[in-house]
């Protein structure tokens, strides 16, 4: 996602074709942090661009109140992609359809 945070780099990652990439692994990942991630990449790529002053998004200054939200958001998000990783390891995971061609 660091690749996304100047507008040049979303130029780029859209340019060489990462969202079908994105696309791809996300049909057969079952680790969820590395699911959350695609996710979040796959957002920055097919939304809008932002708007003038945004073109370094890691230069944006965000409220330390928003901050706190946006963290306990996360912290809420990774503990339920824990449980559902879990709860998928003890059903006994599908494998994705090419290695189960092989």
């Amino acid at each position: 996602s660091q690749l996304t945070a100047t507008k040049a780099g979303r130029h780029t990652v859209r340019e060489k074709g990462t969202y079908l990439i994105l696309r791809e692994l996300h049909r057969c990942e079952r680790e969820p942090h590395v699911l959350a991630a695609c996710e979040k990449v796959v957002q920055v790529l097919i939304g809008d661009e932002p708007g003038p002053g945004l073109e370094n998004l890691l230069e944006v200054e965000i409220p330390e109140e928003v901050e706190r939200q946006l963290q306990r958001l996360d912290r809420e998000e990774e503990e339920e992609e824990e449980e559902a990783w879990r709860e998928q390891e003890a059903q006994g995971s599908t494998p994705c359809p090419e290695e189960a061609s092989r």
